[in-house]
C-alpha cells in the first residue's frame, strides 16, 4: 500500500457515519444467532486487527463455540498479521468497517484505538451484531456519552459486552462476594495503582496522518491519555466494588522520562466516593523493567482484600493471610462468557456501566490537566 492509498484508507475509515451505512445493514436472522444453518458456531469479525484485536480473536477462535470469519483494518500488514496467527485461510477481508457489519457476521470484536469506540460501538448495535468492545468507551465526555445512548437503544436480544476483564476474573468475583458479605468488616478506604513499564514504542512513518493514527497511543485525543486507555481497568473494578461514583477528585502529574509522546507518564490523584470513602489512586509508565505494582487495595474495619488480575490476597490478622492465585488470564474468562452468552441467550448490555467507568477516568484526567479539583457534577455531568 503506497502513502496515497493508506491515506485513503485512513479517511473511509474515520469518516464513514454509522447513519449513512444503516440501510446497507444485515439484520441476523434468529436462526442465525450461533452461526449459518450450515454451522452452529458464532461466526466473528473482527474490526481492528492489531495486536489486542488478534490476541481477543484468537480466544475467540479456540472456542469450539465460534470461529472468525472476518477481519476489517485499513492497513494491509495487520491484516496478514492477524490471518496468519489465527490460522485463517480465506477469510473475508474489509477496510471498511460498515461493510464487515453488513456482512452475515453475527457478532464483532471492536479493537480500535479508543478515540473511534464510540463510532464504532454505534454501528454495531445498530447493524444488530452480537458486540465485544475493547475499553476504554471513549476519550471523552461526549464519546462516552454517545456509547451510553447507543447502549440505551440496542436490540434486547442482542450481548453488548466490554473489555472490562475483571468483571469476569474468579478472584475479582471471589473478593466482591467477600467484601459483600461483610468478610473485611465496614468497608473505610481504598487504593488502586498501576505501576508498571512504558508499554508503547512508537515508530515513525512518511506520512504524518498515518503516523498518527499507527501510533494513537501517543496522542491523547486518539488515546485519551494512558489514565484512560489503560487505568480505565482499576477504576471500572473501583465502580463495582465501591457501588458508586466519586463525587470529586484532585492530583498532579507530569512528564519526567517519556518526553515524545503527547500525554503524561505519571501521576497520582485522589478521589471522594460517596459515604465518605476516600480513594488514592498511583500510576505510571515508567517503571524499570522487571518491576511492576498492578491492582487495588479495600480496608475494612476487620481485614482488607486486595486484588489483581493474578491474585486476589485476603488479610484478616498477622498470621491470616489467604491468597487464591488466578488459573489463567482473566480475558478469557471474559471473552468466553460472551461466547456463553450468546450461545444461552442469558445476554447483558454493559454499556453504560462501562462508560461510566471511562468517565471516571475523564474526571481524573480533567483534575490532572487543570490543576484543580474536577467534580463529577460540573466535569461530567451525567
Amino acid at each position: 500500500m503506497n502513502q496515497d492509498q493508506a491515506a485513503a484508507s485512513r479517511r473511509d475509515f474515520l469518516r464513514r457515519s454509522a447513519g449513512a451505512a444503516a440501510g446497507a445493514f444485515t439484520i441476523v436472522r434468529p436462526e442465525a444467532v450461533r452461526g449459518s444453518q450450515a454451522s452452529s458456531r458464532i461466526s466473528v469479525g473482527l474490526i481492528g486487527s492489531g495486536n489486542r484485536g488478534t490476541y481477543d480473536a484468537m480466544i475467540v477462535h479456540a472456542d469450539p463455540r465460534a470461529r472468525v470469519t472476518a477481519l476489517c483494518d485499513p492497513f494491509d500488514d495487520r491484516i496478514e498479521m492477524a490471518a496468519q496467527k489465527l490460522k485463517l485461510e480465506k477469510p473475508a477481508v474489509y477496510k471498511d468497517y460498515q461493510k464487515l457489519l453488513a456482512s452475515d457476521v453475527d457478532a464483532v470484536i471492536i479493537a480500535t484505538p479508543p478515540f473511534l469506540h464510540p463510532e464504532h460501538l454505534e454501528a454495531a448495535v445498530e447493524a444488530r451484531k452480537h458486540v465485544y468492545c475493547e475499553k476504554p468507551m471513549g476519550v471523552d465526555v461526549e464519546g462516552a456519552k454517545r456509547v451510553i445512548a447507543a447502549g440505551r437503544k440496542a436490540d434486547p436480544k442482542k450481548c453488548v459486552s466490554v473489555g472490562f476483564q475483571q468483571r469476569y476474573g474468579p478472584v475479582y468475583l471471589e473478593g466482591y462476594k467477600r467484601i459483600q458479605e461483610g468478610q473485611i468488616g465496614e468497608l473505610a478506604n481504598a487504593r488502586a495503582f498501576w505501576i508498571g513499564g512504558d508499554p508503547f514504542k512508537r515508530i515513525p512513518y512518511p506520512d504524518p496522518k498515518i503516523e498518527k493514527l499507527r501510533n494513537w497511543f501517543c496522542f491523547k485525543d486518539y488515546s485519551g491519555d494512558f489514565i484512560v486507555e489503560q487505568d480505565c481497568h482499576n477504576f471500572d473494578v473501583l465502580h463495582w466494588f465501591l457501588g458508586g461514583l466519586p463525587l470529586r477528585a484532585v492530583g498532579y502529574a507530569g512528564t519526567k522520562v517519556r518526553t515524545t509522546m503527547e500525554i503524561l507518564d505519571h501521576l497520582t490523584l485522589s478521589f471522594e466516593f460517596p459515604n465518605g470513602i476516600h480513594v488514592n489512586f498511583e500510576a505510571n509508565q515508567i517503571s524499570p523493567p522487571g518491576f511492576g505494582r498492578v491492582g487495588e487495595e479495600f480496608t475494612g474495619r476487620t481485614g482488607v482484600i486486595a486484588t489483581s488480575r493474578q491474585r486476589m490476597v485476603h488479610t484478616r490478622g498477622p498470621k491470616d493471610v489467604e491468597t487464591i492465585e488466578s488459573k489463567r488470564d482473566i480475558t478469557y474468562d471474559g471473552i468466553e462468557q460472551f461466547l456463553g452468552r450468546i450461545a444461552s441467550g442469558d445476554l447483558e448490555n454493559v454499556a453504560e456501566r462501562s462508560a461510566l467507568s471511562t468517565l471516571i477516568a475523564i474526571l481524573g484526567r480533567t483534575a490532572l490537566y487543570t490543576g484543580k479539583e474536577a467534580t463529577w457534577k460540573d466535569d461530567i455531568g451525567v
